[in-house]
């Protein structure tokens, strides 16, 4: 384990605070993001994270840099697949656009605590159970089959766990109320939509936890370079979401790129158990390679994308 400087921690917190407050301040007015503000604010929190990316190198040395920035780059690609899910959520509650930063903004905050807890309990299990790293690849595996073979689970987000929890809790109203999460009716405390949105948000970035905690830890078992740069990643979210908004659908060899993603990170699993439990002769997939694999797949996923466009239908002929 990395011996990490309690200021070095510190100033991570002061960052994410600081970056949470300005970013709040800034779009207190509810409004429509558009992509020119969208993308300012997106190169925003990614030289945020290239910074504190250099700062981990200058800090703790080559090996820990150079894993901090794999982790922040795999956990970019795989939250890819969140900006799909966010456009479902909000299409389902029919979220009026000036209120879905607000919503994210929230969402982020609590994608930020439990991914904490979740990485803290993986870092704590891996380190006392070296075997279940071969479990987290057959996770990995599964989900590359389900990527390849177009088969991802569906998403009700109406009656995902946590919306239906909320309904047994407090009562939701069905109209919107401005930015507001609660209001009073007949003296009677009710939720707004906007709150079900959240919770569904939440219930998604969980789902989305089950592939990205086992790959993030194939890269370290560090806990402060799994947690700043899943931190790091989720903090760019939003930005992202909003910057790509209407484009997604063009990237449609993202999905083949990320399960050759994920194949990798599972492989990377299996040699590094192996090289654990049953001979240190088994290679170990270094730091840099990952990187560059990541880097690689990712940027041909892209350009494939840009010049072999997915095929449109031509509309149905009507007699």
């Amino acid at each position: 384990m990395l011996e990490v400087p309690l200021w070095l921690w510190g100033a991570f917190a002061a960052t994410v605070v600081v970056s949470l407050a300005v970013d709040l301040l800034s779009h207190r007015t509810a409004h429509v993001i558009r992509f020119k503000e969208a993308a300012a604010w997106s190169g925003l929190w990614v030289s945020l994270a290239l910074i504190f990316g250099a700062v981990v190198f200058l800090v703790l040395g080559t090996t820990a840099g150079t894993e901090y920035t794999t982790a922040w780059l795999l956990e970019k690609s795989l939250s890819v697949d969140n900006l799909f899910v966010f456009a479902v959520i909000f299409a389902y509650f029919k979220v009026p656009r000036a209120y879905q930063h607000r919503v994210l903004f929230f969402g982020v905050i609590g994608a930020l605590v439990f991914r904490g807890i979740f990485l803290s309990l993986g870092v704590a299990v891996v380190s006392r159970f070296t075997a279940v790293l071969f479990a987290f690849a057959a996770v990995l595996f599964y989900s590359t089959y389900k990527l390849l073979k177009d088969e991802q689970e569906s998403f009700d987000p109406g009656k995902s766990f946590a919306v239906r929890m909320l309904r047994k809790i407090i009562p939701v109203r069905d109209e919107y109320a401005g930015a507001k999460f609660f209001v009073k009716e007949a003296g009677k405390r009710m939720a707004t939509p906007l709150l079900a949105v959240v919770a569904a948000i939440e219930a998604a970035d969980l789902i989305f936890a089950v592939d990205s905690v086992p790959a993030v830890l194939a890269v370290s078992d560090d806990a402060f370079i799994v947690y700043t740069s899943n931190a790091f990643a989720i903090l760019g979210l939003r930005a992202l979401y909003f910057m790509l908004a209407g484009l997604l659908d063009r990237f449609h060899y993202l999905n083949k790129g990320l399960a050759i993603i994920l194949a990798f990170i599972g492989v990377k699993l299996i040699l590094q158990a192996s090289h654990k439990m049953i001979s240190p002769s088994i290679p170990e997939i270094p730091s840099l390679i990952s990187l560059a694999v990541i880097v690689i797949v990712l940027a041909g996923s892209v350009v494939l994308s840009i010049k072999r466009p997915a095929p449109t239908r031509a509309p149905e002929r009507t007699e």
